[in-house]
């Protein structure tokens, strides 16, 4: 007789796994300029893929946007295309 499975690991297995989330940083003290970037693929409760990603100075609260996607393909996609433009500016990983 085969091995039972659990249904909720099963269906565990089946959902693609996130990238890591990306952290950003750009400080100059000549321009007193500290600010962060915060870049993450996650599921909604709707189960969307969404690309969130929260920015502004280091120290205090950001600004959050959250862009749904259907696939996480493309959510990854959208995540790389931003940290890439995001690193050409001066932000280096954290």
């Amino acid at each position: 007789m085969p091995e039972q499975i659990d249904i909720e690991d099963w269906l565990a297995a089946q959902k693609p796994l996130p990238p890591d989330p990306v952290w950003l940083r750009r400080i100059e003290p000549e321009k007193n300029m500290a600010r962060f970037y915060h870049l993450a693929v996650m599921r909604d409760l709707f189960g969307m893929w969404c690309f969130t990603r929260e920015w502004g100075r280091i120290g205090r609260g950001g600004q959050i946007r959250t862009v749904p996607y259907p696939t996480p393909a493309e959510a990854r996609t959208a995540l790389e295309k931003q940290r890439h433009a995001k690193q050409r500016r001066g932000y280096i990983p954290r």
